[in-house]
């Protein structure tokens, strides 16, 4: 892994943003064809609530095509077994009968949740995938002022990741739930292993270089056209059109978690998407993004929410133990 930090604050034109999609993080690079390079293989899809992003450079332009192809088919099986928005989905499932009696699960979702329930257990329940009650309750993108105080202190401080339980019955995983009260929401690593899992249907396509962008969760394949490093930048939380830092990333992941990509503002107060278990409720800090790279994307999107406005020193314990080779990159607060 290459990887190097440019503070930087370019300002992208419109029609670069609108090329680039509206992501945490963007391909910073400049267009390939104006430096007489190959014309990279692009294209932009729905999938798992939000917008997946390809660049795949390849000389033959139809097996880029069957490389996507693939690597879409990934990411859409990830989501129909790992999303909570669908009862019959696994997870959707889990949540429903799970605490009444155990329910099988297929070895993809079961390897998710195992990484969810460590990270868990080593974050001291920073990071918690029982939280979709609070989740469902807050629901960021469609309130406009926060849910009674009452129902958010309930779910408060409880620890129910400790609730979820990974068992094997007849060889095949499956869950329990000892509390009606943990349901599961994987949304803080599932897209990182579907990007995982969607680079590897490009690997066997034969593709040795390419971008993967999942709504902020990245993984750079190889080096670029030129033969450097991706350039990736990071967009600035109060201005968008600006880059607030980029990197250079080749065989590496990148994730941010930030503030201001799903929120609602109530009485100068924004309240995002990113909740602290110990309150049931936006976490307070005045970090408003922060940017990890690893070995792979599920330990990176994993890494950015649980670290989010976490202290450094514990942030990098965190790392240590649960993905060694990970680190911060770039952290951004209300005073940068």
């Amino acid at each position: 892994m290459r990887n190097a930090d440019r503070s930087e604050s370019p300002r992208l034109s419109r029609r670069e943003i609108l090329a680039l999609g509206g992501g945490a993080l963007v391909v910073a690079s400049l267009p390939l064809a104006a430096r007489g390079r190959r014309e990279p293989v692009r294209r932009a899809v729905p999938v798992m609530g939000t917008i997946a992003e390809f660049a795949v450079v390849d000389a033959d332009p139809r097996r880029a095509h069957d490389a996507i192809d693939a690597a879409i088919q990934e990411l859409r099986r990830v989501d129909r077994l790992m999303t909570r928005f669908s009862a019959t989905s696994e997870i959707g499932t889990a949540n429903r009968l799970a605490a009444a009696r155990p329910v099988v699960v297929s070895a993809a979702t079961a390897r998710v949740l195992e990484e969810a329930l460590a990270w868990a257990h080593a974050s001291a329940g920073a990071f918690d995938p029982s939280l979709g009650r609070a989740v469902v309750l807050w629901d960021v993108g469609r309130r406009r002022e926060p849910p009674p105080d009452g129902a958010v202190r309930r779910l408060a401080g409880r620890g129910l990741f400790r609730a979820v339980a990974l068992d094997a019955w007849c060889g095949r995983p499956v869950v329990r739930l000892a509390d009606p009260d943990a349901q599961l929401d994987l949304g803080g690593i599932a897209k990182g292993y579907g990007v995982d899992q969607a680079v590897a249907a490009l690997r066997r396509h034969g593709v040795t270089r390419a971008i993967v962008n999942v709504g902020g969760d990245l993984y750079a394949l190889g080096p670029a056209a030129d033969g450097a490093p991706w350039t990736i930048g990071i967009r600035a939380p109060e201005h968008p059109e600006r880059l607030a830092a980029s990197l250079e990333v080749q065989d590496a992941a990148v994730a941010t978690s930030g503030d201001y990509m799903q929120y609602f503002q109530h009485r100068g107060r924004r309240y995002h998407h990113l909740l602290d278990p110990a309150t049931a409720e936006p976490r307070v800090t005045p970090v408003r993004s922060v940017t990890v790279t690893a070995p792979t994307c599920l330990a990176a999107d994993a890494a950015a929410t649980a670290v989010f406005g976490m202290a450094p020193e514990r942030a990098a314990r965190l790392l240590q133990a649960r993905a060694p080779g990970a680190r911060i990159v770039r952290t951004i607060a209300t005073d940068a």
